[in-house]
């Protein structure tokens, strides 16, 4: 066996085949890799190996064409069909040969994430998965085109052949979508040809079990067809050419069989056992928080996707991959597709708005609930480009949320103070309320003779005028109860005496100037406005290690938290030890330090607590802006201030019953390169020109010298 490899190996090098099927793999990758991956800045070699997934319909018909077929018209075939070596090596020999001709071309490319990874920052472990599933696809097909050039002696029908077989795979998810969006048994049937849904798999990120299989089986099973196609002509020199076609029939009915059970065997496994998520953000992996939620479900549960099935696996697959993982986390978990086509009056009876392609309706026993399509991905606009693009998913987020929200009929309630000149919530941060499941009601205290009994929390944000005694008074009973709020204040020169008596009866003052930052890295643009550093917190944990925009704060003080004291403070936010409050800012000359100003350092963003008895505590986030609250404000930090707003907010509802579990946005870690325009020229002509040329030169030239001996 080793003999017939080592032949075989080197008579493609002997020749120009080989050369050739290198060279031109090389040239082409080379070409969108230049393109994509360092004109663009791309760090993802799936773009590039997803583009090129097409050449193996014209490089591996030229590689294999001559394996079988040549002998068989030369009539050296006799050799094989009476060799003393097994027929199943001598035909895994020559299939490996080419196989580590193509190898060699996958080398080369498996160099080029180190490349970016010098250049900038890139994702290794998914450049390599998908990689790896270019290399599974590009064996199958050598594979497939093994056994068609052992059915015939022409050469030239052998690759006519092999490329159509080749194109009907690659083109056959369009073609099962054609046939039926919904699926049925003929989509199922030819479905199991598809050669590339499992290359597309490997190319989003994920390592999957299932694309292993498929492709070794279909491999092996072309592989044994081979061996069979030739073992029935090595018999029908025979007296028992009768008897061995139907033992040829058989063993590739045999063949076929095992083949198709192995592959609905592993589908059936869930995808917990089948995939690897190696994306950076774990797009592809529920949260353990999102798994132990659907644990304890305990009424079904049904996903409507607006969308065929196949039509959805092939635009989203993150969706698709995360709509299984909920699935098998749960068995009151059903999802079914409604393709829009076939049903588009289906979504009139849960919304009077047609969403759009690909929304999901989430449908429990108390309610329902659509997702649209377009909030399950976070996006923020380029100013530099004027162009938007996406920055986070958050599917996981929304999902688990739509799921909480039909399973529980009382939702919490949280009440927005008004009356005083109070900014409204909205945007991002009246998103992140019902995305936390929380029902928000406007509350005007001279209306009512106390805060609700069912309010779980209220939130005051920046009085421009001040309370009432009254409206005081109903504020601090229902905080002395053990309530909650989430306050924030702004600068103004009026005096709020009623509005601050309610934080100092927990010791919290308010500076009544404006902080001004000195330390250049804690301000952005102008001293006003402060990128506070942000504590180690359970409530600023989701935006650790990124910045938090607070323009225009007034410095919160309080007193150190002693281990005895009543009232524990944790401090969110601060601003640098330069930095001071000033304090006629109306009459300023500059941003220096002037008589009368305060020095700092101050508390941006707190969390405090008191405990009233065993059943219940008191709870306070105090903010030092509220335009740090703003839709303006918050894309200047792409969503890091609603991010903390949600953290803190959510915190407010009673987990109970689950209904306000909130899964944070899983941030797209979008690696770039950045290469020079000269960098990019001089690899487009090296890896696109010089080499290819280089390597068929080569050929021609070995080819040339052997033909004249």
């Amino acid at each position: 066996m080793a003999a017939i490899f080592k032949r075989e190996f080197k008579s493609y090098f002997q020749s120009v085949i080989g050369w050739l099927f290198i060279a031109v793999t090389l040239c082409l990758y080379g070409l969108y890799f230049v393109v994509y991956n360092l004109s663009y800045g791309y760090a993802y070699i799936s773009y590039s190996l997803s583009a090129i997934t097409f050449i193996f319909l014209i490089t591996v018909p030229v590689l294999t064409m001559r394996v079988f077929a040549e002998e068989r018209n030369k009539k050296t075939d006799q050799l094989i069909l009476t060799s003393p070596v097994s027929l199943g090596k001598i035909v895994f020999a020559k299939f490996l040969a080419m196989v580590a001709v193509f190898s060699i071309a996958i080398a080369v490319i498996a160099l080029s994430p180190l490349l970016l990874k010098a250049l900038g920052s890139a994702p290794l472990k998914e450049s390599y998965v998908a990689i790896l599933g270019f290399w599974l696809y590009g064996v199958t097909c050598i594979a497939i085109g093994t056994f068609v050039s052992s059915l015939t002696e022409s050469q030239v029908i052998s690759a006519v052949i092999t490329f159509g077989l080749l194109f009907l795979g690659y083109m056959m998810g369009g073609i099962t979508n054609l046939i039926s969006t919904s699926g049925n048994i003929l989509t199922k049937i030819l479905g199991c040809y598809d050669l590339t849904a499992h290359l597309d798999k490997f190319c989003s990120g994920v390592l999957d079990l299932t694309g292993v299989v498929y492709y070794v089986s279909v491999t092996i099973l072309f592989l044994f067809l081979t061996a069979q196609s030739i073992q029935k002509r090595r018999w029908s020199m025979s007296r028992k050419k009768i008897g061995l076609g139907v033992f040829s029939t058989g063993m590739v009915v045999f063949g076929i069989a095992v083949a198709v059970v192995l592959n609905l065997a592993v589908g059936t496994l869930p995808s917990t056992l089948t995939q690897v998520d190696v994306t950076n953000e774990k797009l592809y992996t529920i949260t353990k928080d999102t798994k132990d939620y659907l644990a304890d479900l305990k009424e079904d549960v049904t996903i409507y996707v607006l969308s065929a099935k196949s039509s959805l696996e092939s635009q989203d697959t993150t969706l698709s991959a995360m709509l299984e993982k909920y699935k098998d986390a749960s068995s009151h978990i059903s999802v079914v597709y409604k393709d829009p086509k076939v049903y588009p009056q289906f979504y009139t009876n849960y919304t009077d708005t047609a969403p759009s392609a690909n929304s999901l309706i989430v449908e429990g026993a108390n309610r329902s609930k659509v997702v649209d399509y377009s909030d399950l991905y976070e996006t923020s606009v380029d100013y530099s480009t004027y162009s938007q693009q996406t920055t986070g998913y958050d599917g996981e987020g929304q999902l688990t949320s739509a799921i909480a929200y039909v399973e529980n009929e009382n939702m919490p309630v949280v009440y927005e103070i008004t009356g005083h000149g109070e900014t409204e919530l909205s945007g991002s941060f009246s998103e992140a309320l019902e995305k936390a499941n929380i029902d928000v009601s406007q509350l005007t205290l001279l209306k009512e003779d106390s805060i609700p009994d069912d309010a779980e929390a209220v939130i005051i944000n920046g009085p421009t005028s001040d309370f009432s005694a009254d409206d005081a008074k109903k504020v601090s009973d229902y905080l002395a109860a053990g309530g909650k709020a989430f306050i924030t204040a702004t600068y103004t020169d009026k005096e709020l005496p009623n509005f601050e008596s309610i934080l100092a009866e927990y010791q919290i003052q308010l500076e009544k100037g404006m902080v001004v930052e000195q330390d250049k890295n804690s301000y952005y643009q102008n001293p006003f406005y402060l990128l506070p550093a942000i504590a180690s917190s359970e409530w600023t944990s989701s935006v650790s290690g990124s910045y938090i925009f607070a323009p225009y704060c007034r410095g919160i003080v309080h007193p150190a938290t002693e281990e005895d004291a009543d009232i524990s403070y944790t401090d969110l936010l601060t601003s640098s030890a330069t930095s001071f409050a000033k304090t006629d800012v109306a009459n300023m000359a500059s941003y220096d330090k002037e008589d009368g100003d305060v020095d700092g350092p101050f508390v941006i963003g707190l969390e405090a607590e008191k405990k009233v008895d065993d059943d219940n505590t008191t709870k306070l986030f105090v903010f030092a802006s509220t335009t740090m609250f703003s839709d303006d404000a918050d894309q200047m930090v792409s969503g890091s201030n609603a991010k903390l707003f949600s953290s803190c907010v959510s915190s407010f509802a009673g987990d109970e019953d689950g209904s306000s579990i909130v899964i944070p946005v899983k941030e797209y870690d979008t690696a770039k390169v950045t290469v020079s325009s000269m960098t990019v020229i001089l690899a487009a002509v090296g890896f696109v020109v010089v080499l290819p040329l280089v390597l068929l030169g080569t050929g021609i030239g070995i080819w040339a010298v052997r033909r004249k001996k």
